[in-house]
C-alpha cells in the first residue's frame, strides 16, 4: 500500500522554488546534524497475545493509590468519589469528549452540558459560565485576556499567594500581547497584603487577580479586596468543593470565578486531566467577551425545549481575527463527570464534604503541633490545607512517609526560595482518623 502523501512531486516542486528553497531537508538546516535522527532502533512487533501478557506483567509494577493515604495537595486533591459517577459517565450514549460540531444533533450532550454551567452558576454565585476550559490554569490565564479585552488596559495585578504553575502559565498567555504583570505581597496571616494592593492599583489596571482559597490554603477576604479594587475587574481562582461551605464568590463582588474541576468526581489521575471552569458576572457586553463556547436553552418550531451553541467565540467557528480564544476543544467528559458527582452530592452533601475537610484538616494540624516537629506558618483561617514549618529534613521525611504507605506533605520550597523549610498538608474527607494517627506515629519516631 502507498503511503499517503497530499502532494505531488510536482506540487512540491512548485512550492519550493516559491519560497527558493533548494529541497525540503534544507528547511530543517538549523537543526545540528548530531540532533538528527536518520532511523530509530525498535524492535520486532508483537502479536497482540504477548502485547497484553507484557502490558499486563508491567501494570503489576505500578503503585496503586489504593494502598497509600495521601496528605497531599497542592492542585490535585484526594477525594470520596461515587461509584455511581463513573457508572453513569460510563454509559456509551454519554462518554464523549467533545460537543459534535453539528451540536443541535445531540441534544443530550448539549442538555448535560447546559445543566453543567448552571450548577456552576449556583456554586460559584456568578450568572453565566461556559461550557468548560482545559484546566484551571488556562482559565485564569484566559480570565487575564479577557480583561484586558474588556477593559483595553495591559496591566494586572496577581496575588503571589496564587498557585505558582498557574502564575506561569498566566505569564506565557500574556507575553504576545505585552500584559504587564505585578504581584501582590502577603501579610503574616497569609493573606494578600491590602496596604500593597491599594498602593498598586491605579487607572492602568486591568484587573486583580486572588485565589480563594489561596495556595497556601488561607480563605481570603474578598469583600475587603472588593473594596479596594472596586474599578477595575476582580478575578478570583477558587476550588469547587470548598464552594459547599464557603461564601460564593460571585455574592462577594467577583465578576470572573475560574479553577479547576478535578475535585468534582475525577480522579487524581497523576496530576490530570480535569477540566477548567469559568464562570462571570452576568453582563450582555461582558459576556461577549467571554472564550470558550455556551450552552443555552430554547424551543424549537413545535415549541418544544432545545439546546442549542448560543455563543461560538472560538476561531474554528467564527472569523480569527474576531475570536476570542483559539481554544480547539473543551473537556467535556471531564464537565460530565463533575455534573453526575454535583447532581448526586446535591447542596447538602456538597456542604457537608466541606465541613468534614475543614474539621479533619484543623484536626491534623493539632495533632503536628503536638510532635514538637511543626509550627503554623500563617495565622490565617484555612479549608482543607495549611503551611506548617519543620524541623525535620523534608525530603529524608516524605521518603519514610512513603515506605510507610503515606504520600506527602508539599515541599514548599520546590516552589518558592523563600518557604525553605515549609511544608503544606492537606486533609480531606477521604483521610481517615486511622490514617491521621499513623502519619503522626510515624512523625513522632522521626
Amino acid at each position: 500500500m502507498e503511503p499517503y502523501i497530499p502532494h505531488t512531486d510536482q506540487d512540491l516542486k512548485e512550492m519550493l522554488e516559491t519560497i527558493d528553497v533548494e529541497n525540503v531537508e534544507s528547511l530543517f538546516s538549523t537543526i545540528p546534524s548530531e540532533k538528527v535522527i536518520n532511523s530509530i532502533d525498535l524492535p520486532n512487533g508483537m502479536d497482540e497475545f504477548n502485547v497484553l501478557s507484557k502490558l499486563r506483567k508491567m501494570a503489576l509494577t505500578n503503585a496503586s493509590a489504593d494502598k497509600y493515604a495521601f496528605f497531599i495537595g497542592g492542585g490535585i486533591y484526594n477525594h470520596v468519589i461515587p461509584s455511581a459517577v463513573n457508572q453513569i459517565a460510563s454509559r456509551g450514549d454519554f462518554y464523549t469528549a467533545y460537543t459534535p460540531y453539528q451540536a443541535e444533533v445531540s441534544q443530550g450532550t448539549l442538555q448535560s452540558l447546559f445543566e453543567f454551567q448552571t450548577m456552576i452558576c449556583e456554586i460559584t454565585g456568578m450568572g453565566i459560565a461556559n461550557a468548560s476550559m482545559y484546566d484551571g490554569a488556562s482559565s485564569l490565564a484566559e480570565a487575564v485576556l479577557m480583561a484586558s479585552r474588556y477593559t483595553q488596559k495591559y496591566r494586572m495585578l496577581v496575588a503571589d499567594t496564587i498557585h505558582p504553575e498557574y502564575i506561569e502559565t498566566v505569564k506565557t498567555y500574556v507575553a504576545g500581547p505585552k500584559i504587564e504583570i505585578e504581584k501582590i505581597s502577603h501579610d503574616s496571616d497569609g493573606k494578600i497584603s491590602l496596604k500593597d494592593l491599594k498602593s498598586k492599583i491605579d487607572d492602568k489596571t486591568s484587573c486583580v487577580v486572588v485565589q480563594y482559597p489561596n495556595f497556601y490554603g488561607v480563605i481570603e477576604d474578598l469583600k475587603s479586596i472588593r473594596g479596594i479594587s472596586k474599578d477595575v475587574i476582580l478575578i478570583v481562582v477558587s476550588n469547587p468543593i470548598s464552594l459547599g461551605i464557603l461564601e460564593a464568590p460571585g455574592k462577594l463582588g467577583a465578576d470572573v470565578v475560574v479553577g479547576d474541576g478535578q475535585t468534582l468526581g475525577i480522579s487524581m489521575n497523576f496530576g490530570g486531566p480535569s477540566f477548567g471552569f469559568f464562570a462571570i458576572r452576568e453582563d450582555t457586553k461582558f459576556v461577549r467577551t467571554m472564550p470558550g463556547r455556551i450552552i443555552g436553552e430554547t424551543v424549537d418550531v413545535d415549541g418544544k425545549r432545545g439546546f442549542v451553541m448560543t455563543l461560538q467565540a472560538r476561531e474554528q467557528h467564527i472569523r480569527r481575527e474576531k475570536a476570542t480564544s483559539n481554544i480547539c476543544s473543551n473537556h467535556a467528559l471531564g464537565t460530565l463527570y463533575a455534573s453526575i458527582y454535583l447532581s448526586l452530592v446535591g447542596p447538602k452533601g456538597l456542604k457537608e464534604i466541606g465541613e468534614l475537610n475543614i474539621s479533619k484538616s484543623h484536626y491534623l494540624l493539632k495533632r503536628l503541633e503536638k510532635t514538637g516537629h511543626f509550627v503554623r506558618a500563617f495565622s490565617g483561617e484555612f479549608f482543607n490545607e495549611f503551611v506548617v514549618k519543620t524541623d525535620l529534613d523534608i525530603s529524608k521525611m516524605k521518603k519514610v512517609l512513603f515506605k510507610n504507605g503515606i504520600i506527602g506533605p508539599l515541599d514548599l520550597s520546590k516552589a518558592n526560595d523563600s518557604m525553605k523549610g515549609h511544608v503544606l498538608f492537606c486533609a480531606t474527607e477521604s483521610n481517615t482518623s486511622e490514617e491521621i494517627e499513623k502519619l503522626i506515629s510515624v512523625l513522632e519516631v522521626m
